[in-house]
C-alpha cells in the first residue's frame, strides 16, 4: 500500500471522531492486538471516548491520527515528567497495518513532543509476539532496555519488552 506521508498527521480528538472508533470497536483484529473487550457496548466506548476528547491528564497526552480525512487511530505521551515521556500508538483501523503509518506518527509525535514540552528520552512498551510494533521500535531508533513483566496478547501470555530512545541534539 503506498502511503504520502503528508497525508499523515495528528490532531486534537473530537466528538465527532465516535464513529470511526466504533468502526475500531468492531475490528476483531485491533481489538485481539490491543486488549478492548469485543462488542462492547455502544455506550460503554462512547463514555470511553468522552474521556479521551476530554484529556484531563496532567501526565498524558493523546492526539487523534488522521489519514486521508479520517480518523484511523490515536497515539499518546504518558508519564511526562522532566524531559521524558512513554509514547504509544494504535491504529485503529487494522487495513492500515503494515503501512508505515505507525513508524512516521512515532517520529512526528516524538517531534511535537520535543518542540512542546522539551521531551529528549521516550519510553515505549511493546508485547514480545508484536512483531510490527518490536519492528517499528526498531526502525524508529529505539533500544531495547529489559525484558520485564507479562500480559496478554491475542490471547496469549507473553513477554513485555521495554524500549528507551534519547533524541540526539
Amino acid at each position: 500500500m503506498d502511503i504520502n506521508r503528508n497525508e499523515i498527521f495528528y490532531r486534537k480528538l473530537k466528538l465527532e471522531d465516535f464513529n470511526a472508533v466504533v468502526d475500531w470497536s468492531r475490528d476483531v483484529h485491533f481489538c485481539e492486538a490491543n486488549g478492548w473487550q469485543k462488542n462492547r457496548d455502544h455506550m460503554e466506548v462512547f463514555k470511553w471516548w468522552e474521556r479521551c476528547v476530554a484529556n484531563q491528564q496532567k501526565d498524558m497526552i493523546r492526539l487523534g491520527i488522521e489519514y486521508k480525512n479520517r480518523l484511523i487511530g490515536y497515539a499518546d505521551l504518558a508519564e511526562i515528567k522532566n524531559n521524558s515521556a512513554e509514547i504509544g500508538i494504535a491504529i485503529g483501523d487494522s487495513t492500515l497495518w503494515n503501512a508505515g503509518i505507525g513508524t512516521q506518527m512515532i517520529k512526528k509525535l516524538m517531534n511535537y513532543a520535543n518542540e512542546h514540552f522539551g521531551i529528549t528520552t521516550f519510553f515505549g512498551e511493546t508485547h514480545e509476539t508484536n512483531h510490527r510494533s518490536r519492528k517499528m521500535m526498531k526502525k524508529v531508533g529505539f533500544t531495547e532496555v529489559s525484558r520485564i513483566g507479562t500480559d496478554s496478547y491475542i490471547g496469549k501470555q507473553v513477554n513485555l519488552v521495554q524500549y528507551k530512545l534519547f533524541l540526539k541534539e
